[in-house]
């Protein structure tokens, strides 16, 4: 703020809002640390306030002229239930273009090097973080608004993060709703691509967020995700989603067992088993792939948004799926690309069933680590000028009347 007043002046310029920008595959979380109202009670209801209070301030820090449609946004909050009870570090309060998320592993990811490396004004639990001498990194409780995630974050001998290893994160209890489900189609949910063709076969699972998955070719695109036009995959994903959210029978898919803040269909997940990375596989000491295979998919969530990631919780979503149909036994390791790594070779995330848990329901639960890379792109503080109502709020260009994308 200082800094810009000694550019432009005496400029009147409204309360600052400070981030720091950081991306996960090339996914971006602009972390909110500073000058966000403050909130109150427990974390889902911070998550109500937000949106019922200040979600013009999740505009104008998502969308245009600061973001744009597919900005991702992650706002702390160092006061949450579990916070307060000694059995989490930090909250946090996830966004999109949308609203608010219940879960997001790539965000995570960031926040895990992010809270490592803060100074003590920022995270002042920071300094009780426990250290594992053993693996020469943290452990640290993060409380998003699905429950708590054990986050692991490796560390340099100077005591900050080290980019050079992978963050992981233990998931919430994760599980399959739905195997194998005909999701019907009526005429004003079609796309052109389905043909004459009258539902689809998907799988829905809960990795902290409930998720349709769907592969390609099903989906009505015989190369699957290796030659795609996003438009058309846009327009289908958005077309599956609003046959699922009208269809009162399919319910059951995306009810959440305890929590009815988390029963509905956040993402449509487009899968292509087939797809392996262009550059190559990592390999562990001997040469040999690290996992024991790995598989490529495209994300839509929100208000159609595109995660450049392989989406943590959809990864934990997606083991949960493999664990249940029998295809990922427990320690097995699996890489989930997305478009981005599929053909960089870069940022692919790793799964693996950790602990399957006892259940009375009909799933499997499982709990889920996923290990992921994330880096620095800068920093940014938010200011509105007096008399600027464009910014105050944001904006987004193809939603305006008679645009489109």
């Amino acid at each position: 703020m200082d800094g810009l007043k000694d550019i432009v002046g005496d400029v009147a310029l409204g309360e600052p809002i400070k981030c720091v920008d950081m991306h996960t595959t090339g996914e971006p979380t602009r972390i909110i640390y500073s000058g966000y109202p403050r909130l109150t009670g427990t974390l889902l209801q911070q998550r109500a306030q937000a949106l019922k209070e200040y979600d013009h301030i999740r505009k104008r820090l998502m969308l245009e002229p600061r973001g744009h449609w597919d900005m991702y946004g992650a706002i702390l909050r160092p006061e949450t239930e579990l916070v307060a009870a000694g059995k989490a570090d930090m909250g946090v309060l996830f966004t999109h273009n949308d609203g608010y998320s219940t879960m997001c592993g790539h965000a995570t990811i960031a926040l895990g090097r992010f809270l490592v490396d803060a100074n003590e004004s920022i995270f002042p639990r920071g300094k009780k973080l426990r250290y594992d001498k053993d693996i020469s990194s943290f452990h640290l409780s993060l409380h998003v608004p699905s429950g708590p995630l054990e986050v692991t974050v490796p560390a340099q001998p100077n005591g900050k993060s080290d980019p050079s290893r992978p963050v992981s994160f233990i998931s919430v209890p994760s599980f399959a709703t739905g195997v194998s489900v005909k999701v019907p189609l009526s005429p004003e949910y079609h796309w052109p691509e389905l043909g004459n063709r009258t539902f689809v076969t998907a799988d829905f699972s809960y990795g902290g967020a409930f998720y349709c998955m769907i592969d390609a070719k099903e989906l009505g695109f015989p190369e699957g995700l290796a030659n795609l036009d996003l438009s058309k995959m846009d327009h289908a994903s958005k077309q599956l989603k609003a046959a699922v959210n009208a269809n009162a029978e399919l319910s059951f898919c995306t009810k959440h067992p305890v929590t009815e803040e988390m029963s509905y269909l956040y993402s449509i997940m487009i899968v292509d088993t087939s797809l392996r990375a262009e550059h190559g596989s990592t390999k562990n000491g001997m040469g040999e792939p690290d996992h024991a295979g790995e598989e490529t998919g495209l994300c839509f969530f929100a208000n159609q948004q595109i995660d450049r990631s392989p989406t943590g919780g959809a990864v934990a979503a997606r083991v949960a799926l493999a664990y249940n149909k029998g295809k990922l036994s427990i320690g097995q390791r699996w890489t989930y690309h997305s478009l981005l790594s599929q053909r960089t070779g870069v940022g692919g995330f790793t799964g693996s069933v950790i602990e399957a848990l006892p259940s009375s329901l009909e799933q499997a639960h499982v709990r889920v680590r996923v290990e992921g890379t994330a880096h620095y792109t800068g920093m940014f503080t938010a200011v509105v000028e007096d008399r600027d109502s464009l910014s105050m709020t944001g904006f987004a260009l193809h939603q305006l009347k008679g645009c489109q994308r």
